[in-house]
C-alpha cells in the first residue's frame, strides 16, 4: 500500500488576539483519507487553529500549506474554493430560513446545476432526517438535527478537507454517537476530517491520529489508540 498524500501542513503557527498570544509554534498535519483530531480544554486554542486554516484569522507567523500550496493570505471565500469546508462551533445557521435554503447556501460558489442536484442527493442519503424536514425553518430543528444541517451545508461545497469544530457540544449522548457515525461515513466517502473536540474519548475513538493542545502549545501527539492509553491523557481528559 502506497504512502498517503499530504493534504494539510501547519508549520510553527503563532496567532495573536490583540497583544495576547493564543497559539505558539504549533505544527500539525493531515494526510489524505485521515481523521485527525485536536483535543484540549476550553481556551486551549483549538478553535483558533481551525479559524486560521479557514482564513478567518491571520497568523502572526508560521506557514499553512494545503496540497502543497501556501494559503497564509488566502481569503476565506477562496479557502472554500480550494476544497476546505468549515463547520463552526455553534453551527451558525440561518434559523428563519428553511433547511433546504441553508443547505443550498453551501453551494453558493457552484454554477453547475447538475452538480448541485447531485450534491443534494448525496446529502439526503447521509441525512434522511434533513430531507424529511427540508421545508422546516432551521431554528425549529433539534440540536442534533441543527448540527447535521451545519455539516450538510459545508459538504455542499464538496470539500477535500472538512474542519469540524466541537460537533458534540450541547448534544445528548445518543445524538453524539449518531454524529460520530456520520463523521465516519463522510470520511469513508473520501473527505478527510480535522476534528476539534472537548469530548476527548469520542474524538480519539473516531480519529486515526491526535494532537493535545494546552494553552496554545502542543504537548502530545500520536496515534489515537496510543493517546487513549496515555496516562496523562487519561488523567486530564478521560476522567480516569
Amino acid at each position: 500500500m502506497g504512502r498517503k498524500k499530504m493534504l494539510l501542513q501547519v508549520k510553527t503557527l503563532t496567532v495573536h488576539y490583540g497583544r495576547a498570544e493564543c497559539l505558539k509554534d504549533v505544527s500539525l498535519e493531515a494526510q489524505d483519507g485521515e481523521i485527525v483530531t485536536i483535543i484540549g480544554s476550553n481556551g486551549a486554542g483549538k478553535t483558533t487553529i481551525l479559524r486560521t486554516i479557514s482564513g478567518l484569522k491571520r497568523p502572526a507567523s508560521g506557514e499553512l500549506l494545503f496540497q502543497g500550496e501556501r494559503i497564509n493570505e488566502t481569503p476565506a471565500q477562496d479557502i472554500v474554493k480550494i476544497g476546505i469546508g468549515h463547520v463552526p462551533q455553534g453551527r451558525e445557521l440561518f434559523p428563519y430560513m428553511a433547511v433546504l435554503e441553508n443547505i443550498r447556501l453551501g453551494a453558493y460558489l457552484q454554477n453547475n446545476k447538475n452538480q448541485i442536484k447531485e450534491g443534494l442527493e448525496k446529502i439526503f442519503m447521509i441525512f434522511p432526517v434533513l430531507k424529511a424536514r427540508k421545508r422546516q425553518q432551521a431554528g425549529t430543528l433539534s440540536g442534533g438535527e441543527q448540527q447535521m444541517l451545519a455539516i450538510a451545508r459545508a459538504l455542499m461545497g464538496n470539500p477535500t478537507l472538512l474542519l469540524l469544530d466541537e460537533p458534540s457540544t450541547g448534544l445528548a449522548p445518543i445524538v453524539v454517537r449518531e454524529i460520530g457515525k456520520v463523521a465516519i461515513e463522510i470520511n469513508k466517502a473520501g473527505t478527510s476530517i480535522l476534528l476539534v473536540e472537548q469530548n476527548a474519548r469520542l474524538a480519539l475513538r473516531l480519529a486515526d491520529r491526535g494532537y493535545v493542545l494546552e494553552t496554545g502549545h502542543l504537548v502530545l501527539q500520536g496515534k489515537s489508540e496510543d493517546l487513549l492509553n496515555d496516562e496523562r491523557v487519561k488523567k486530564a481528559y478521560l476522567g480516569q
